[in-house]
């Protein structure tokens, strides 16, 4: 995108946020603006990323804060069209991961503390959820931070949470060994076109001073529900065998239809089988 044509931060904040705050451009600069105007890319050019820049980025995600310099995450790149079409056949729904030039695995990665005890010979003392939690947010800080370097360098992204819908085969795929396991993957390629930029609920409900507060969340939900409606309504609508299909399919109905199923109901004792205790 040209720079006569890219948009402004207060143009992308305006464009998903209903009360966006007023913003001096000259103040934020670019980077805020990308930031701000991004979106999932799911469609991709055939033209592979190169290794060094996929390394790069690589090494800048994993610059990222980590608790307490634990650094509890891993990176695997799938570059073979085989493993992306193991990896494609592993995630229901989701055909077109197979044709992203490259998959990045984000990995929480508890064992290498626990090797660390094992060389230092001194027990590991905190054996219960917060192992798993911090390891986590480790690898949900690291897809964070190479989304946004990825997309600075015109680099199209889609996070795929559905790698834990089958996070054993998926484990298996990659030959994770025990206190590692797949947090998400990310599909990256140079995109076809600009992503479009969805909107978000309105910062009046999410973002709280002091203290945390539900006041108007219905109303500011139903307002949110009438304008992406009209903006950008859904293509499709879920589990229309058991709700049939609605004249006024709404965001906030699509998010109740996602999770009216069961869904990941395994994934409790697929942590626990990768030697987490979550007590």
């Amino acid at each position: 995108m040209s720079s006569s044509s890219r948009k402004t931060l207060q143009n992308s904040l305006d464009d998903r946020f209903s009360d966006a705050p007023p913003v001096d451009d000259a103040v934020f600069g670019d980077t805020l603006s990308a930031m701000a105007s991004r979106g999932s890319c799911r469609a991709f050019i055939e033209t592979p990323v190169p290794e060094d820049i996929l390394k790069v980025l690589c090494a800048t995600a994993l610059a990222a804060p980590t608790k307490s310099d634990l650094q509890q995450r891993d990176i695997v790149l799938l570059q073979s069209p085989t493993a992306r079409a193991d990896l494609a056949a592993l995630v229901s729904g989701q055909a077109w991961v197979a044709n992203a030039p490259v998959i990045a695995m984000f990995c929480g990665n508890n064992r290498r503390q626990r090797l660390l005890h094992d060389w230092h010979d001194v027990p590991f003392a905190n054996d219960h959820l917060d192992a798993f939690f911090n390891a986590a947010t480790d690898a949900a800080v690291a897809l964070g931070a190479f989304v946004t370097a990825a997309e600075a360098i015109g680099l199209g992204c889609c996070p795929i949470s559905a790698v834990r819908n089958n996070a054993q085969a998926v484990s298996d795929l990659l030959a994770l060994p025990q206190h590692v396991f797949p947090f998400a993957g990310l599909a990256i390629g140079y995109p076809v076109a600009p992503p479009e930029i969805s909107p978000r609920l309105p910062m009046s409900a999410t973002v709280h001073m002091d203290r945390y507060s539900e006041h108007s969340l219905r109303a500011a939900v139903q307002d949110y529900d009438i304008t992406r409606a009209q903006n950008q309504p859904y293509a499709s609508q879920r589990f229309v065998e058991f709700f049939g299909t609605s004249d006024t399919y709404t965001w906030s109905m699509d998010k109740v239809r996602q999770y009216s199923q069961p869904e990941r109901a395994d994934f409790g004792h697929y942590v626990r089988t990768r030697g987490f205790r979550l007590d």
